[in-house]
């Protein structure tokens, strides 16, 4: 912008970078940094592995013993634009609500549950509960601090 101001109004390139609002050694300033081989090696890779983001394709420069900084090469993979869009969540459907059904009779349905808690001495102990789910009456309880399989079948076949 400066250029065009000085070339179109012929003006000093002083008065022009007041203009603008530019320190006049950044109009002269020109990079001598060179990102030709960093582009060139983020290129190669990203055509041999399309689907890797930026992450996968720094680990692999990495690990070929490039010593590049990681904000440099994110700053090229951003301008030579290989960003990969991100998927969102994949959203379930919504399911049919339904009511609960009440139970009508008794011994119809139950419920069963694993429940834990610890005693003073830090030592656990678990419950194993069957409940009815009409008349809301606890049919067993099991308790120890370590159930059983085979202790759990002998409970529900008592029943």
């Amino acid at each position: 912008m400066t250029d065009e101001i000085v070339q179109e109004h012929n003006i000093a390139v002083n008065r022009a970078c007041k203009i603008v609002d530019l320190v006049r050694s950044q109009y002269y300033y020109s990079s001598c940094k060179d990102d030709s081989e960093v582009i060139e090696s983020l290129q190669e890779l990203a055509f041999k592995h399309p689907s890797y983001g930026f992450r996968k394709l720094f680990a692999y420069l990495r690990r070929s013993g490039k010593p590049w900084n990681h904000k440099r090469v994110h700053r090229l993979y951003q301008a030579l634009k290989l960003n990969k869009r991100r998927k969102g969540k994949r959203r379930l459907p919504d399911r049919v609500k339904q009511p609960l059904v009440q139970p009508s009779e008794v011994n119809d349905t139950w419920s069963v549950d694993f429940m834990s808690d610890s005693m003073v001495g830090n030592r656990k102990f678990r419950t194993f509960n069957v409940i009815d789910d009409c008349s809301r009456e606890a049919l067993a309880i099991e308790v120890d601090t370590s159930l059983s399989s085979k202790r759990i079948i002998r409970t529900l076949g008592g029943l």
